[in-house]
């Protein structure tokens, strides 16, 4: 008889573009492995947007600020998110809300993704109250124009967006 085959648990994906990762990204990746044994994280290098940083700099960025975290890993991926997931055997999709702006893309996505596959879930997740108005475009406007970020994205993020966009005084 051949040994016991252990499950994985359940998995979960992540998708986005991070750019850059914000405190905001950080508390739903922790809230999410309380609900999920393992959550990929999948940098998506999304096409209609312009990015800062390149895919591994913020894979790099995301892996710094979630060393504390078993159970995640982070990866790029360039695929439809229903097949990325069933690669990674995950059975839930996590999508952070923000504003009741952001559903309906959201609810356009899922809808798609189900009619795509039936069988993975999307699992909405707001930030905690702190960060609910943070996003990654925000973040980088404010560091272009010389504000501070201290507090809603990790220090040496802030460092990498000073460095790449300048400070203005």
């Amino acid at each position: 008889m051949a040994g016991k085959v252990e499950p994985m648990g359940r998995v979960a994906v992540y998708p986005g573009t991070f750019d850059p990762v914000t405190h905001g990204h950080i508390d739903i990746m922790e809230r999410s492995l309380r609900l999920f044994d393992r959550l990929y994280v999948g940098v998506f290098d999304n096409l209609s947007k312009s990015v800062l940083f390149s895919n591994q700099e913020r894979i790099e960025m995301i892996r710094k600020a979630t060393s504390h975290l078993p159970g995640l890993e982070v990866e790029a991926f360039n695929s439809l998110l229903v097949d990325y997931a069933k690669a990674r055997g995950a059975c839930a999709i996590i999508r952070g809300l923000r504003a009741v702006s952001d559903f309906d893309y959201e609810f356009q996505m899922t809808l798609m993704n189900r009619k795509l596959d039936s069988i993975v879930e999307t699992v909405f997740m707001m930030p905690s109250e702190e960060y609910v108005y943070v996003s990654s475009r925000l973040i980088k406007e404010v560091v272009s124009l010389g504000g501070r970020v201290t507090g809603l994205v990790p220090d040496f993020v802030e460092e990498a967006l000073i460095q790449r966009l300048g400070q203005r005084r």
